[in-house]
């Protein structure tokens, strides 16, 4: 099974006709899973390990299938700045502390989203952040070294001078 990101250069008419496979965050970083697909068929998915599924990106099947991925709605709290008392640094700073304690986090510019937990609810709470549960998809940032999120530009190419003594490799 190979994936396409963002089922990049696939036709929409293609697309909209293929079946659709409707996963949460939890199947979507796993490499290797059963599950159906929008016509009830049972697919077994294989990816290379690490390989992180995200809604929107496209399998191909080794007989030649289209599959699009959905992210499946789940529980999550969505974080955002009391909108009385917030102050600019609020998101940041939130952002910063999930991070230190590595919580897979959604980045938006109104709002952070994590999945539901009692603990971190909390602490959001008592750095005076409004906090609502709902479903929704999940899609959190892939780290600094991992792959690109949707947010982040799809083709970085990195050929540039260095002016400078710079000791780091490009490859």
């Amino acid at each position: 099974m190979r994936c396409i990101p963002a089922a990049q250069g696939l036709a929409a008419p293609l697309l909209k006709r293929a079946a659709s496979l409707t996963l949460d965050w939890d199947l979507r970083q796993k490499s290797r899973f059963e599950c159906s697909d929008s016509q009830g068929r049972s697919v077994a998915v294989f990816l290379p390990r690490g390989q992180v599924l995200r809604g929107g990106d496209a399998l191909l099947t080794q007989d030649g299938t289209l599959l699009r991925v959905l992210a499946a709605p789940q529980a999550v709290l969505r974080i955002s700045a009391c909108p009385r008392q917030g102050q600019p640094l609020d998101l940041a700073r939130a952002a910063y502390h999930l991070g230190n304690r590595h919580v897979p986090t959604e980045l938006q510019a109104q709002w952070l989203q994590i999945e539901p937990d009692h603990v971190l609810a909390e602490m959001l709470t008592q750095m005076g952040l409004h906090l609502v549960a709902l479903q929704a998809p999940f899609e959190p940032e892939a780290g600094a070294y991992g792959h690109p999120t949707r947010s982040a530009a799809a083709v970085h190419t990195h050929a540039h001078a260095h002016p400078h003594d710079c000791a780091h490799d490009h490859g």
